[in-house]
């Protein structure tokens, strides 16, 4: 993508991570700006703030939760610009310069098709036991009934979550819970907030706009506004 001038755009919370490829000028990223390179994501646990300088362009990876722990292997607990002395397993430089002659973004997703297929493998990339447990924890409130669905104990469980996700099922919980939330209320803007915290199962409307705050980092009723 491109802009003629600086746009802020919200890297929304998703239990995710990601590669950016910051193909020209500056990118600010919550609290750090970065020049062109590589730039490894962490696990989105907060929503965070992105300044795209005038003319910025960029491309990027978005990995769904516990991917990205299974194709790299490690996590990457802050952003970090990539050196290029430690890209020695994907060749990611090899990937940004060939994006970076490439104008339009359907070139960029074309080569970062063929170069997915080519080092990435998606075969039983995470334990069957941790896929159930995203599946049910994504549809139902009840965090505590996951281990009667995938035949392992809560502790056992945590510890998958911990090590693939970074968070606990409690916290990747309340992420979907708001990601619902939220965009339930961008297509119902006239929906009543009290209905809506019943519906998506928080304690009440006041507990809603609270945890909206600390993870979105919006409150329910700026998503209610006209358009």
């Amino acid at each position: 993508m491109q802009q003629a001038e600086s746009i802020i755009k919200p890297l929304h919370a998703d239990a995710g991570s990601g590669i950016m490829f910051n193909l020209n000028g500056m990118v600010t990223l919550g609290p750090e700006t970065f020049p062109e390179g590589v730039i490894m994501l962490p696990v989105n646990k907060k929503t965070e703030m992105a300044v795209l300088a005038g003319g910025a362009r960029l491309a990027g990876i978005r990995f769904h939760p516990a991917i990205g722990y299974g194709i790299l292997g490690k996590h990457y607990h802050r952003l970090t610009l990539l050196k290029p002395e430690d890209d020695q397993d994907y060749q990611l430089y090899s990937l940004f310069h060939a994006l970076k002659t490439q104008a339009s973004s359907k070139c960029h997703l074309d080569t970062l098709t063929t170069w997915a297929s080519t080092h990435l493998d998606f075969t039983d990339i995470i334990p069957t036991s941790l896929e159930k447990s995203l599946t049910y924890i994504s549809h139902s409130d009840a965090v505590g009934n996951v281990s009667g669905h995938v035949l392992l104990s809560q502790r056992q469980i945590e510890r998958q979550f911990k090590l693939w996700l970074g968070m606990t099922p409690k916290y990747y919980q309340r992420i979907r819970r708001i990601k619902r939330a939220m965009e339930f209320l961008k297509r119902h803007r006239q929906a009543n907030l009290a209905d809506v915290a019943h519906q998506f199962g928080f304690s009440d409307q006041a507990h809603m706009t609270r945890e909206f705050q600390a993870i979105a980092r919006v409150t329910p009723s700026s998503l209610t506004k006209p358009i």
